[in-house]
């Protein structure tokens, strides 16, 4: 398939990723993360989230969100997250089915939760007719390509921790937000108060590796039988390893994550400037466009650049750029866009 605007998923490898991969193909090491790949990882991620970070990596994204909530919660506990998140909407009900809690959700605006929401849940407590809310899950970016700013999340931080609350980031695109607040992965985490961090990898040039990142000291005893358990325990460790040591040690992770949010910002610029018949429906502030586009042209366009139809009722496409977008892509798509308008 030719580039698209349809997932950072989408994307391949980034070349620096594959260099590591391949240097670490080289004779025996231990399995199961007894390898020196492993170690520097874990130094690594200390680098970036501090010293009392703990660090397991795994093979996707609903296994970090999922191993981690199950890890934190009793069945009879819940999470309360936008009804937009991930958890909610895209994992196939894993955190009931596989960690056994319930999710309460409520109205998102943007994608993001405010601490007026969270208090809905809190007479509950104590109830035995009534699931425990113990935890919230927010998206970093969110899935509405939206960004939570410092202040934000300190308050949802300093709500949560009052009340006896957890807070779990789903990260899977923190990288991209943290490019777009120009701070550092541990301000947009550690710093603010976040407990659990399921940090992507696979949306940011890696070829499938994820982590769990236990914020709070002493929260990710015995985690890894949980990780054996639910069979995210890899056997050839260092090849998972070596992906997070070449996005992490340097800066690739942040060149990656500045380049697709500037493409991001060069189609929303172009369609301000050219395309003023479309409606741009939130914020561009990482790398996630949601326009309504003619009902007209929306297929020819999916057939033509293949995209996600995110609301076909109301003719809304979801575009994402990615770290090997480049601007000639989209300027080939804007002219097709163009071409498309006017034709049809």
């Amino acid at each position: 398939m030719k580039n698209s605007l349809a997932s950072d998923n989408f994307s391949g490898i980034h070349p620096e990723v594959l260099d590591a991969i391949q240097e670490a193909n080289q004779g025996h090491a231990m399995a199961y993360g007894g390898d020196p790949w492993t170690r520097k990882a874990q130094e690594v991620f200390k680098s970036h989230f501090g010293s009392d970070s703990e660090a397991f990596i795994v093979y996707n994204g609903t296994a970090a969100n999922v191993c981690s909530l199950k890890h934190v919660l009793a069945p009879w506990q819940a999470v309360i997250c936008p009804e937009s998140a991930h958890i909610q909407t895209d994992e196939c009900g894993a955190t009931h089915g596989v960690a056994g809690s319930s999710l309460l959700t409520v109205p998102s605006k943007q994608g993001k939760i405010e601490v007026e929401q969270l208090q809905t849940f809190l007479h509950y407590r104590g109830n035995q007719h009534h699931v425990q809310p113990a935890a919230a899950s927010i998206t970093q970016s969110t899935e509405f390509g939206t960004v939570y700013s410092l202040a934000q999340l300190r308050e949802l931080a300093s709500f949560l921790h009052k009340e006896g609350l957890l807070f779990h980031m789903d990260g899977a695109r923190l990288y991209n937000a943290a490019a777009a607040l120009n701070v550092s992965l541990k301000a947009l985490t550690t710093d603010i108060g976040v407990d659990i961090l399921s940090l992507g990898g696979t949306k940011n040039g890696l070829m499938g590796a994820e982590a769990i990142v236990f914020l709070k000291p002493g929260l990710s005893e015995n985690f890894q039988y949980i990780r054996k358990q639910n069979m995210q325990l890899a056997s050839k460790m260092r090849f998972l390893s070596a992906q997070f040591v070449a996005l992490l040690e340097g800066d690739l992770w942040k060149r990656n994550a500045q380049h697709a949010n500037q493409m991001a910002k060069l189609l929303e610029d172009t369609l301000r400037r050219d395309f003023p018949e479309l409606r741009i429906l939130y914020p561009v502030e990482a790398n996630a466009l949601f326009v309504q586009v003619p009902s007209r042209i929306l297929h020819t366009l999916q057939e033509k650049h293949f995209f996600w139809i995110w609301d076909e009722k109301q003719s809304i496409a979801r575009w994402m750029t990615t770290w090997d977008t480049r601007p000639e892509f989209i300027k080939t798509f804007c002219a097709d866009l163009r071409e498309l308008l006017i034709s049809k």
